[in-house]
């Protein structure tokens, strides 16, 4: 393989027309910038350079090697000034990970500020499963994933950062006698039928683990993987059902919506990244948008 820098030595000997000049030029000795071409001769087993009066002048494979040497010190400079922008947050792109309840509440204000502030970097977000997701960041497939809860063991180089606690609600039917009350307790739900609003998995757990503490097991009468559809279920009288508080960001005016306690069922929401993708600053900006909308 050839060396580039000394490629790099033989193009500013012939630019400049003399080992002399060139050793000048470089900071080094005549006879380390001699020595340079002499080695490069040796890997190419061809002449690149000859005597012409008291300088030197390219051979048709000095010439040859020239070009090239120009060619790649032109691409080194725009990697150098590519790494630059990607290294200041002024180009490059994000590939995001996340569940769906978060993308309006979450995800869509923290890429705002993204846009504003880095518009040169591409993003790239796709709903996927929690678990999946975690996956994806841990393989390097992924920059970043929200995720409901963190992972059950010490993932190395991965760092958790805990964005909210998100507390599920009771939906009643706008009619319900319930609804009379600002805050239900978890039991007086015990006997309703139940509109299941969550798919087996991290959001489901809280609820059912919620449910045990307070001594009952929900009977679920319909079942719903998104809070649109539950919600309309509830308003059509099925049951009654529970939300978490960012899955009710759009509110069906058929029902009535109360505080749980004793107790509160909540589902933790956590970012994801690897320790190295730190370093870039605009996923520290993504880190602190996401969590300055999961205050809001």
């Amino acid at each position: 393989m050839l060396d580039v820098r000394r490629m790099q030595v033989l193009r500013a000997v012939i630019t400049s027309g003399s080992v002399t000049a060139a050793a000048a030029h470089l900071g080094y000795t005549p006879s380390a910038i001699s020595q340079q071409i002499a080695a490069l001769e040796r890997e190419t087993a061809v002449t690149l350079l000859e005597r012409a009066g008291r300088g030197v002048k390219p051979t048709a494979a000095g010439l040859l090697l020239t070009r090239y040497a120009a060619v790649i010190s032109e691409q080194l400079a725009e990697a150098e000034t590519a790494l630059a922008d990607l290294r200041a947050g002024r180009e490059g792109r994000l590939s995001l990970r996340y569940f769906a309840s978060v993308g309006p509440t979450l995800l869509a204000p923290a890429l705002a500020r993204i846009r504003r502030e880095h518009p040169g970097v591409a993003i790239d977000p796709k709903v996927a499963d929690p678990d999946d997701a975690l996956s994806e960041v841990y393989e390097g497939d992924a920059d970043l994933a929200v995720v409901v809860r963190p992972p059950t063991g010490a993932l190395h180089g991965i760092r958790v950062v805990h964005l909210l606690d998100d507390a599920y609600q009771a939906v009643l039917p706008a009619g319900h006698p319930l609804a009379a009350k600002r805050v239900i307790d978890l039991t007086d739900l015990a006997g309703e039928p139940w509109v299941g609003s969550e798919p087996p998995g991290p959001c489901l757990a809280p609820l059912i683990d919620a449910c045990a503490a307070a001594g009952f097991s929900p009977d679920f009468a319909a079942r719903s993987e998104d809070y649109a559809t539950a919600q309309g279920f509830v308003a059509a009288g099925l049951g009654v059902s529970l939300i978490p508080r960012l899955g009710l960001s759009a509110r069906h005016p058929g029902v009535a919506i109360r505080r749980v306690r004793h107790p509160e069922p909540v589902r933790t929401i956590h970012a994801v990244v690897r320790e190295t993708s730190l370093e870039h600053p605009v996923l520290r900006t993504l880190l602190d948008a996401l969590k300055d909308a999961a205050g809001e």
